[in-house]
């Protein structure tokens, strides 16, 4: 038996099969493209004809797109990317009491104590140090991102570069450039920058203890990993499945809700087939007038979200289908 998780972002969606020794069977990495119901089916077709359903014990999603996903596989448990990621590291390192996460479009850090979430943060505004932006910056640079890290260790030293702002760091690699630093000066000088901004905005505050984890996309990112322990003046540790931290933990919630419950509401993998859209309407029920979201699957309705009182996103598809008859 396999538990699902699958953790849809704004930049990529991973899927994740583990067994019931929280061993990783299987892993997908898709790129969200704005549509992660595409997404989703996607890497549904994928493991459709390598899996049978009644080989899936559990399904949970994470990520800013779980409520959508879960709609569409019929989730067992939906949480938020704190938890996921936190019920993921905690079961690889017990001792585990800081995690930095940085993905393509957030970043994040969960400060745990005996095991329990007991502060965080996550970016609000500013982009500098996500997965996007070095991505934008290794193009820019032509540099592919696979080497970005490679070329910080090369560097014998750092070029201070303002990092506080994405705008404000792109301008000063560019002027830093015109002053004939070389590329490894910089990009050592840009890791610095951007772990500076992270422990200056995202963890102010915050007390960070070891055992540290450095989760996300960007933790493959080896230049940012030491730029991390030059400023904390210890050891970051990589999981073996940093890339997908989210959807691990998502799958073994769902795991732990099933044994629970005793049933899974896992609808399958023939939603990778379906006709399934989302369209937007506003609810007159009050004066809230929320804009609430239709998943539709085949012309039938499978699940609603957006609403503030539940009177949609707390029916089933049966209940929904005849409130809207």
């Amino acid at each position: 038996m396999y538990y699902l998780g699958v953790d849809v972002g704004s930049v990529s969606t991973d899927i994740v099969l583990i067994d019931k020794n929280m061993n990783v069977i299987e892993k997908i990495y898709l790129k969200t493209k704005g549509n992660p119901i595409k997404a989703v089916q996607e890497g549904f077709r994928m493991l459709k004809d390598k899996y049978k359903e009644s080989e899936i014990a559990a399904a949970g999603t994470t990520g800013s797109g779980r409520t959508i996903a879960s709609s569409i596989i019929g989730a067992d448990a939906v949480k938020n990317e704190i938890t996921a990621h936190a019920t993921a590291a905690l079961e690889i390192y017990r001792d585990v009491r800081t995690i930095i996460e940085i993905g393509g479009q957030d970043s994040k850090i969960i400060v745990l104590n005996d095991g329990i979430v007991s502060d965080f943060a996550m970016n609000t505004v500013c982009a500098a140090g996500t997965g996007s932006f070095l991505d934008r910056q290794a193009e820019r640079l032509g540099i592919p991102i696979e080497k970005f890290g490679e070329y910080a260790l090369d560097a014998s030293t750092s070029v201070r570069i303002a990092g506080r702002c994405a705008v404000f760091a792109e301008s000063d690699m560019i002027h830093k450039q015109q002053l004939g630093y070389n590329q490894s000066e910089i990009i050592r000088g840009l890791c610095d920058a951007l772990v500076r901004n992270y422990l200056n905005n995202i963890a102010k505050g915050k007390t960070i203890l070891p055992k540290i984890l450095f989760q996300g996309g960007v933790a493959a990112n080896i230049g940012m990993k030491k730029a991390f322990e030059n400023s904390l003046r210890c050891e970051i540790f990589v999981p073996e499945h940093y890339n997908m931290m989210g959807a691990i933990g998502a799958a073994i919630i769902a795991k732990n809700a099933v044994q629970k419950s005793g049933t899974s509401k896992f609808r399958g993998f023939n939603s990778a087939l379906s006709n399934i859209i989302s369209r937007s309407f506003e609810c007159e029920g009050c004066h809230n007038m929320c804009e609430v979201v239709k998943i539709s699957e085949n012309n039938s309705a499978i699940g609603f979200f957006g609403d503030r009182c539940g009177k949609w996103s707390s029916k089933t598809s049966h209940q929904v289908n005849d409130l809207l008859a």
